[in-house]
């Protein structure tokens, strides 16, 4: 089965109108600027592409957020925030928490507020693994940038139960039309059955204000035995998120073994991990679940083999505009990026657009430029862009 998908590739870092008033401003930087040409032309169906090398040098690069001026604020699981200028200098913020940095955790998803750029705000939004008593849980922080440290930082969120299983964070952002704010959360790997439990944050997502609380109309905030938070359930642990032009919610979600996923997210469905899937057991190649049952959300596409899907973006502009409305979802085992063909919510083609050019790919986002950035998930990963390349 080949269906596109949906994803704005992730600049919901300003709003389309302050994007616009900035660049008509002034105000908002050209994009990066230095940058290593890794393909001179990258063919496909309706654009040639010319893939370059920004940045290298960053440790397991997790999420990319771009700033009003320009500069890019990328998170290193490790747990340092890399601030990258329009020359391509890498330096560091210094201000964070301390990360648990066992096995999937660290410093993970970046965003910046709606309003970031409007006096008074210049909030920006980050998740990590938290180390506490029970192992450790999916965090949600605030701060603002003071130069090159972090100032007024606050916890704005903690899941509700700690895990000694080091995974399956989820930890994707992103921001609805409304103002306010999901947030995904893995299943957390040891006992899968957590993410049908209403009352455990984990295999879900959340929906929260930018101040981190509960939203009034927030599908179970009248039901006793679910959380308020809670948004969907049933989910594994999905790494790619993005609010497209229209408003649609888009997700891209691990599978065990194959069975990934894109999701369309509607408040309140139960989208049937582990009693729901195509996936199959990493020890024997068996089936885990049923293929679909009633009262659960089928995902809209299945990616072939083992994809294993981070990052997700809708491509908007004129930059590249044959594939205006489809959604980009990159690809770590798989070291793909693929170009969704969206029609009347559901993928009518798939094309693969990357193909081991850049290696394992964490995070896709598309910049106020219309350029296409990529992370590299790698000890010595780099910051990417696809360009038209003419």
């Amino acid at each position: 089965m080949n269906m596109p998908t949906h994803s704005t590739l992730r600049t919901h870092t300003l709003t389309p109108v302050l994007t616009a008033s900035l660049l008509a401003t002034g105000l908002l930087a050209t994009p990066l600027q230095a940058a290593e040409v890794v393909a001179e032309r990258i063919a496909t169906d309706h654009h040639d592409m010319r893939l370059e090398r920004i940045a290298d040098g960053l440790e397991h690069p997790w999420a990319m957020a771009m700033l009003p001026d320009g500069r890019m604020l990328v998170s290193e699981r490790p747990g340092r925030l890399a601030l990258i200028d329009e020359g391509g200098e890498v330096s560091h913020v210094t201000g964070l928490p301390e990360v648990s940095t066992r096995g999937q955790g660290g410093l993970l998803d970046v965003v910046v507020h709606p309003d970031f750029a409007e006096p008074d705000n210049g909030w920006l939004y980050f998740t990590w693994s938290q180390p506490g008593d029970g192992g450790t849980a999916t965090t949600l922080s605030r701060a603002r940038l003071d130069g090159d440290r972090l100032a007024d930082r606050e916890t704005l969120f903690v899941q509700n139960r700690f895990s000694g299983a080091g995974r399956h964070y989820g930890s994707r952002l992103a921001w609805l039309d409304d103002g306010t704010l999901l947030m995904s959360i893995g299943d957390r790997g040891s006992h899968p059955p957590r993410a049908q439990d209403t009352g455990d944050h984990a295999g879900s997502f959340l929906r929260l204000t930018d101040t981190g609380g509960i939203p009034d109309d927030n599908p179970h905030v009248d039901d006793p035995d679910t959380l308020d938070a809670l948004y969907t359930h049933g989910n594994r642990n999905p790494q790619g998120l993005t609010v497209a032009a229209d408003g649609t919610a888009w997700s891209t979600e691990h599978g065990p073994r194959t069975g990934d996923e894109l999701n369309r997210l509607d408040a309140g469905v139960n989208y049937g991990w582990p009693e729901v899937t195509l996936g199959r057991d990493y020890a024997t190649n068996q089936p885990i679940g049923l293929d679909s049952a009633p009262g659960m959300r089928d995902p809209v596409y299945v990616f072939e083999g083992r994809f294993a899907p981070s990052g997700l973006a809708e491509v908007q502009g004129d930059t590249f505009p044959a594939w205006r409305g489809d959604l980009l979802a990159g690809g770590l085992a798989s070291e793909k990026l693929l170009r969704l063909d969206l029609e009347d919510g559901d993928v009518a083609g798939v094309e693969t657009l990357l193909d081991g050019e850049i290696g394992r790919i964490r995070d896709v986002r598309q910049g106020h430029d219309g350029a296409i950035y990529l992370l590299e998930d790698a000890a010595n990963g780099g910051l990417y862009r696809l360009i038209p390349a003419d």
